[in-house]
């Protein structure tokens, strides 16, 4: 029997002897069951490009820097991929999207020390989501439809109550009762776009489903049925009130991750545009048209 040892990376960190590459990753997050493997369904983010480095090398392992849920998507996951032997970054992302579905792309990657990790390394996370103010055909699965007229300015003057220091103990699902609930949240900004209404919301981390409950909290007050106030109160204090609705997944992107010394200066505009467009007939003197 041969038995490969693991070597201590930095940071007390273990790795394969090998290679680390950071993979920069866009997804369709409506055909999987969220971005961490799990033993009951192959059909994960994480699961299908551990697959596709499988195919590539002896042994591979893939952490990313957030855990999307089901039918939520990526334009700029980051993922460290510790892998067991070498190969050029450009090479591996190109022999892995040659082997990964249609709806997960690898925008790069690169090599890295051997203690970087996606997930404890970030120091920011910048989410999108997007509110459809019409019935779209072509995409439903990015946003989330509203048929009440939003007051946008409302939403704006509340989500200014959201950045700094707060207990999002009323605004999440909590995965286990130890779990601290104070997040410093960056920034937030609302703003229409179109037919759409954007909601961008940056933190070091995030809370399960703290995203969408904002976000849906935003809405009602949009909507004229929660009151200002209230919401404030609820996150200065939320006193074990939680607040139940949740905005649907298909709406939200996992924009960026930022690490030390990286800048995210995109504009706020939409990752899938919603257009409406109606055709123009125009018809020129003398012409008799097609029949």
């Amino acid at each position: 029997m041969i038995v490969r040892k693991k070597r201590e990376s930095a940071g007390g960190r273990r790795g394969f002897e090998g290679s680390t590459y950071k993979l920069t990753i866009e997804y369709e997050g409506t055909r999987y069951s969220g971005w961490q493997a799990q033993t009951n369904t192959p059909k994960t983010v994480q699961g299908r490009l551990l697959g596709a480095a499988s195919q590539l090398f002896t042994q591979a392992d893939i952490g990313g820097a957030g855990r999307t849920d089901a039918g939520v998507h990526a334009a700029g996951q980051v993922a460290h991929l510790r892998a067991e032997g070498r190969m050029p970054p450009e090479e591996v992302a190109w022999k892995m999207n040659e082997l990964l579905p249609h709806d997960i792309h690898i925008l790069s990657a690169s090599s890295v020390p051997a203690g970087f990790h996606a997930r404890h390394d970030a120091v920011q996370r910048v989410y999108l989501y997007q509110i459809s103010a019409r019935r779209a055909a072509f995409a439903k699965p990015f946003v989330w439809w509203i048929k009440d007229r939003l007051d946008v300015a409302r939403m704006s003057e509340a989500a200014a109550a959201i950045p700094g220091k707060h207990d999002f103990a009323g605004f999440c699902d909590r995965r286990n009762t130890s779990e601290s609930t104070l997040v410093v949240v960056d920034s937030v900004e609302v703003a229409a776009a179109g037919d759409l209404i954007l909601v961008r919301i940056a933190a070091s981390h995030f809370l399960w489903k703290m995203v969408r409950k904002l976000v849906a909290a935003l809405v009602e007050i949009g909507r004229g049925e929660f009151d200002i106030d209230t919401f404030q109160e609820l996150i200065n204090d939320p006193q074990d009130q939680t607040f139940l609705p949740t905005a649907a997944p298909s709406g939200l992107f996992l924009e960026a991750v930022l690490y030390e010394g990286e800048v995210f200066d995109r504009p706020l505009k939409p990752l899938v545009s919603v257009e409406s467009w109606s055709p123009r007939t125009s018809v020129r003197k003398g012409s008799r048209g097609h029949r």
